[in-house]
């Protein structure tokens, strides 16, 4: 009963939390290569799900193996990235929320739904290129307010 209190503790602190504005870092890791195209680096990509579905992430947010989050050794957290899996051209833009992998030689860990987009839950390993991405393009649509209705 106390587990439980406790997870409904910290469920109701996360939703009354206010939103965070993730922004890209001023300033980019030392693994970050510079390219045409910007700030890139390249590696091998694992996915985590089922074990760690509901716990706590080092963002403080709970861990949802459904969402679109990823977890890197360095980048701060809140980053957005777009991850592309380099054997397949797939893509997908995840926020880094938590701190990871564990394992030597694999540089970043995605949710279960995001190995899925990018073509390799059953493969488990991939190589793949994470870019950090202005938070232009990653802005959530707002709806516009209308005003009220003026009667004449």
């Amino acid at each position: 009963m106390r587990k439980f209190l406790i997870g409904c503790a910290v469920v109701a602190a996360v939703a009354l939390s206010p939103p965070s504005e993730a922004r890209p870092p001023d300033h980019f890791p030392a693994s970050m290569q510079k390219n045409p195209e910007g700030k890139h680096e390249t590696g091998v990509a694992s996915w985590y799900g089922e074990k760690f579905q509901g716990r706590i992430t080092a963002s403080g947010q709970i861990y949802d193996m459904n969402g679109l989050t990823g977890a890197h050794p360095k980048l701060p957290l809140g980053t957005w990235v777009r991850v592309t899996n380099l054997q397949n051209d797939r893509f997908v833009l995840l926020r880094i929320n938590d701190r990871g992998p564990s394992f030597p030689g694999r540089m970043i860990d995605v949710s279960k739904a995001a190995a899925v987009s990018l073509g390799f839950l059953n493969a488990g390993l991939t190589t793949v290129r994470v870019e950090i991405v202005p938070p232009a393009s990653t802005a959530t649509p707002r709806f516009r307010e209308f005003p009220a209705p003026v009667a004449f």
